[in-house]
């Protein structure tokens, strides 16, 4: 038991100090590195979720067991590490958006009141065109975040952008009964 509560221990530890890294290289810009770095904490991670274990006795890794301060940790930096991976996805050109989507939804399943997590999803969500969607996330964002100028930004654009697809909706169908 204690050499299992010691690998938990490390690889928690390993995917603290790659996310750190990896904030580390997005602040200074060096996006590539980044990724790299939050999806090795991933893997990490990876190995110690009890919801992606094996369920198959013999095959594949055996179950750990986890605290619950241990799982806190886990969730803590999972959501994190998706969330800080769609903001660097956010920085390609062009971006990903399906990818940055994957990744928002990804923090979001973990933490659903994440507000980073909720802005993204907004973002990639208006830029794939589902209006709808990014209104929703983006309305949910700016609950808590009142004042934060780029969520607003984006709200603006997608009303902007659900009234102008209303109002084509509306003209076709004019046009179909004149």
């Amino acid at each position: 038991m204690a050499e299992q509560d010691g690998l938990v221990e490390h690889r928690l530890s390993q995917a603290s100090l790659f996310k750190s890294q990896g904030n580390t290289c997005y602040s200074e810009h060096r996006i590539r590195e980044a990724v790299s770095l939050y999806h090795r904490a991933l893997l990490q991670l990876r190995s110690l979720d009890p919801s992606l274990l094996n369920p198959l006795h013999g095959l594949g890794p055996s179950s750990v067991e986890l605290t619950p301060q241990q799982m806190e940790t886990l969730r803590n930096l999972q959501a994190d590490c998706y969330s800080n991976l769609a903001a660097c996805l956010l920085q390609n050109q062009p971006p990903r958006y399906d990818r940055v989507y994957e990744c928002s939804l990804q923090a979001l399943k973990i933490q659903p009141h994440n507000v980073k997590a909720l802005y993204r999803a907004g973002v990639s969500s208006y830029h794939l065109q589902d209006y709808t969607t990014a209104h929703s996330y983006l309305t949910k964002a700016a609950a808590q975040q009142p004042k934060d100028t780029n969520i607003r930004q984006y709200l603006q654009l997608t009303d902007t952008a659900i009234s102008a697809s209303r109002e084509k909706e509306k003209q076709r169908y004019q046009g179909m009964f004149d």
